[in-house]
């Protein structure tokens, strides 16, 4: 497909909880035979529905010449308790092609539907595969094994060769490929890795592979793995050269210039030759751990989530002493701007140390002159625009109100450009030190849109950003333009942004409401666009966490 469905994709106005992403192993048994010549050459398609269709997920490799295979592919998803996430593994014979989406019903081996709840419940799903129209597909099953990734921490690289393996074949050399397993406690093994085959070479270079630690070895440096190199057969009958036992922990020593070796060892020349020495040796020439940080990395390391609040104070609002106005200040319940304010402000303040929020206003005259402003400081302190805690900044907009003339338009490029230079000099430090969250409050479309558009595609090049939330009863339909969900937003001069750092939301949806259901809402992304950002920076957390054994796999919970 042109694009991979998004797993368990929630609505901006419902966001779900992820639990935990899980991982998904396929293995199949008395596949059909639907070559004359040779034996089908299985490939696996999952499919997700989506709004009652079925959308392809993502497809394993093809396997040449096998009725029981075990996919090297691993799925990923993601698990959302409170959903109902219904799965189907469609299993197709390829006949070499290049590509499974032009199959013909004669190229369908079975299907199979359960849900990730069942998958997740059970750890191991085996099931009979249906043909078309709830037909059995003779005696053909399909196994599916979840694994949640738990404290899953990042991935390892890693670039095998071999050296003088045994020759098993008459006419020509050996076509090597190695598999690794993974032990698991109950002695069972778990296919992580299947290289590509080496044609005619009894010392393979095999492509350098990723795989996450939570595959390879559960994060736990000391766990059983195993490896086997195989003389390639296209008819499926694949002859074993030999095997060799390991451990993450032993790996780790091919860092740097360094090089680890096994003995690839046949146990039944082992017993019958006395000589016997091994069948080659295989290298790990190189071995590289990507960290991959979490948002509690992040904030656990020191991060401050700098808040800064801008209000519309243009006159669509309505003068605020008339009782009718978006801004009026009523004493026995606050407007829907103080709402807005408080709501994210709460969930943001415990996440800044200082607790100290810049608070600007657009599209008024100011005094003392009464020009109009896109970027003044509500408390009238040019030098100084923070107030302390949210509750400074409810006094700052009350004292603010009277002193200003709402007029307009409605332009909020100057605010997102000044706390873009800000975000900019904190870019400079190249540490995870600050990142800044700004909460947009407008009752209208913003009159600025290509200039804001080009100011959001800028900042999402910096640790930055940007809720919006509409106030009152106007038409958003524009502004969802803003937020990138229903495509990429890219600036007048074509250039997409680099992340998706906008999030649009009218508060109507929530009046009726608690206010931690807005926050939920609108901060949802932030975890998650933080990540992305000093992801793509390269900037790990600025305070490792205390070392323990395992502190390189594992992740604060």
């Amino acid at each position: 497909p042109s694009r991979p469905a998004t797993m368990g994709e929630a609505s901006p106005q419902a966001p779900l909880a992820v639990l935990s992403k899980v991982e998904l192993r396929v293995s199949c048994k008395h596949l059909l035979d639907r070559d004359t010549l040779n034996k089908s050459d299985p490939c696996v398609l999952l499919l997700m529905q989506s709004q009652g269709q079925w959308m392809e997920v993502d497809r394993s490799e093809v396997i040449k010449s096998n009725l029981n295979p075990v996919f090297a592919k691993i799925f990923t998803v993601d698990y959302y308790f409170e959903e109902v996430q219904k799965l189907r593994f469609e299993v197709y014979d390829s006949h070499g092609h290049a590509g499974v989406g032009t199959h013909d019903d004669d190229d369908f081996l079975g299907g199979m539907e359960c849900t990730v709840g069942q998958i997740v419940a059970q750890k191991r799903v085996t099931k009979p595969l249906f043909l078309k129209y709830g037909k059995f597909a003779g005696k053909s099953s399909i196994t599916v094994i979840s694994e949640e990734i738990s404290g899953n921490n990042g991935y390892v690289e890693l670039a095998f060769r071999a050296k003088k393996l045994d020759d098993k074949d008459l006419f020509s050399k050996s076509d090597p490929f190695l598999e690794i397993y993974r032990v698991d406690d109950d002695g069972s093994e778990q296919l992580v890795y299947r290289t590509e085959v080496v044609k005619n070479n009894l010392s393979p270079i095999w492509e350098p592979f990723k795989v996450s630690l939570n595959s390879l070895c559960s994060c736990e440096e000391k766990r059983k793995l195993r490896g086997v190199v195989w003389d390639y057969d296209s008819r499926g009958k694949h002859d074993f050269i030999g095997e060799f036992f390991t451990t993450f922990e032993e790996m780790q020593k091919a860092m740097g210039e360094n090089k680890v070796q096994w003995d690839c060892l046949n146990p039944k020349y082992k017993l019958k030759k006395r000589n016997y020495k091994n069948s080659g040796v295989v290298v790990l020439l190189d071995l590289k751990i990507h960290r991959v940080y979490s948002f509690l990395d992040y904030i656990m390391g020191g991060c401050q989530i700098h808040f800064t609040v801008a209000i519309d104070f243009t006159a669509s609002n309505g003068d605020p002493r008339n009782s009718c106005s978006l801004h009026y200040i009523n004493p026995y319940q606050p407007n829907e701007y103080l709402k807005a304010l408080v709501a994210v402000g709460e969930i943001c303040q415990d996440y800044d140390s200082d607790k100290k929020f810049s608070a600007l206003g657009f599209g008024a005259r100011i005094p003392p002159k009464y020009e109009v402003s896109h970027d003044f400081a509500i408390n009238f302190n040019p030098d100084n625009d923070e107030c302390e805690g949210i509750q400074g900044v409810v006094e700052s907009y009350q004292s603010c109100l009277p002193k200003i003339q709402l007029y307009g338009p409605t332009n909020v490029a100057p605010i997102i450009s000044k706390v873009a230079r800000v975000a900019a000099d904190e870019e400079r430090t190249k540490e995870a030190s600050q990142y800044f969250i700004l909460l947009i409050l407008t009752d209208g479309v913003v009159t600025d849109m290509a200039d804001t558009r080009e100011a959001i595609v800028r900042a999402s090049y910096l640790p930055m950003s940007i809720i919006i939330v509409g106030v009152g009863n106007a038409d958003f339909t524009d502004m969802q333009i803003l937020d990138g969900d229903d495509g990429v937003l890219r600036s007048p001069k074509g250039e997409p942004v680099l992340r998706d750092i906008v999030q649009f939301v009218p508060f109507r949806e929530f009046k009726n409401a608690s206010p931690t259901a807005l926050a939920k809402c609108v901060l949802a992304e932030v975890p998650k666009q933080v990540v992305e950002y000093y992801s793509y920076k390269a900037f790990p957390p600025r305070c490792p966490q205390p070392h323990t054994p395992d502190s390189n796999l594992g992740s604060p919970q």
